[in-house]
């Protein structure tokens, strides 16, 4: 038996059960839920709750913070994102028939625009990426890189602090495979920077309370001037 076997099967009976499933992916925004908005969000009682997320707490998927009498829960890094995020592509596209119109209209905005955990995805991240190696700021021919250009874009006009980008133990540029558009968006330390900076700037905003990103007028106006992107492709 190979020795990581019984990891694995460990891993994936995490995973097994529906409501620990649904609790990963609702967590994949990269903010910390409490319990009970996590009990809400899968429709189980509290107490149902707390027994998925302990499990999911023990196999290292989530890490526990507290805040008073508080207790919040996230994913435990930027990897568990990227680990979830690959299964969902796995998996293959949604199903086409929505259930609701109210489910309908959340499925378009996540198509749109929307977080990978600290990351942007969807289309809108798809089209950045694809602004940035048009313009020579990331290399696809070599890897996945940030060019000498993309560091110094991200530094002077967005204003990211470069130490930041240089201190950091994860990738500065890694390849993440968006399962809406099946296509790669840019995610590790400049994705983060970038989308954290675009919110900075009130050029991109949340949609309601979910993972949902829509580009603002401004942000249409400052992408258009620093990566060529057309408005239209924006909405």
């Amino acid at each position: 038996m190979h020795p990581r076997a019984a990891d694995l099967a460990g891993l994936a009976a995490l995973l097994a059960d529906r409501t620990r499933a649904d609790m990963c992916l609702a967590l994949i925004d990269g903010r910390a839920w409490t319990a009970g908005e996590l009990a809400r969000h899968t429709g189980v009682a509290p107490s149902t709750a707390t027994e998925h997320l302990n499990r999911l707490l023990d196999g290292g998927l989530l890490v526990e913070r507290r805040q008073g009498r508080h207790r919040y829960v996230q994913l435990a890094n930027s990897r568990v994102a990227e680990l979830l995020e690959a299964m969902v592509t796995h998996v293959g596209p949604p199903g086409t028939g929505a259930s609701t119109l109210r489910s309908a209209t959340v499925a378009a905005a996540l198509a749109r625009g929307r977080t990978c955990y600290d990351h942007l995805a969807g289309r809108l991240g798809v089209a950045i990426t694809d602004a940035m190696t048009d313009r020579d700021l990331l290399d696809l021919d070599t890897g996945f890189a940030l060019t000498e250009a993309g560091m110094s874009w991200l530094t002077g006009p967005l204003g990211i602090d470069p130490a930041a980008l240089r201190t950091t133990r994860r990738p500065i540029a890694r390849p993440c495979l968006d399962w809406t558009e099946r296509r790669t968006h840019l995610g590790g330390a400049a994705g983060a920077h970038l989308c954290r900076r675009l919110q900075d700037l009130d050029w991109i905003r949340r949609v309601g309370t979910g993972r949902a990103m829509r580009v603002t007028p401004q942000g249409e106006t400052g992408l258009h001037d620093l990566l060529g992107m057309e408005p239209a492709a924006l909405r």
